[in-house]
């Protein structure tokens, strides 16, 4: 740690890594978003961040995996075509989530 002239300690922000969503495009902490990885079985969710592959990031709300669904962001995003039993999983993972619209 640093000290100013009059030995103040200055303390040092961590940094934080930022991803974006592939379909609203909004900026945000990587801690905030959800990953999806594209691994040898398909499309799984990453829940811990961590799973090696080639990932993409999604709001954790509903319209964000509608829209990234919908228009193929994350098929684009993954470079791999989801299978019709990939898509109805991630369908049904979303449906547990909040819509942002309804958020307080």
């Amino acid at each position: 740690m640093k000290k100013l002239n009059n030995n103040t300690p200055i303390s040092r922000r961590k940094h934080v890594p930022v991803r974006t969503c592939v379909a609203c495009r909004c900026a945000n902490s990587k801690r905030e978003l959800i990953r999806l990885v594209k691994t040898s079985e398909g499309v799984v969710v990453d829940a811990r961040g961590k799973l090696p592959g080639r990932g993409v990031y999604l709001c954790p709300d509903r319209s964000c995996w509608e829209k990234g669904l919908k228009g193929n962001r994350i098929e684009f995003g993954l470079r791999i075509r989801l299978s019709p039993e990939n898509r109805q999983a991630l369908l049904d993972f979303s449906r547990n989530l909040s819509d942002r619209d309804n958020r307080k």
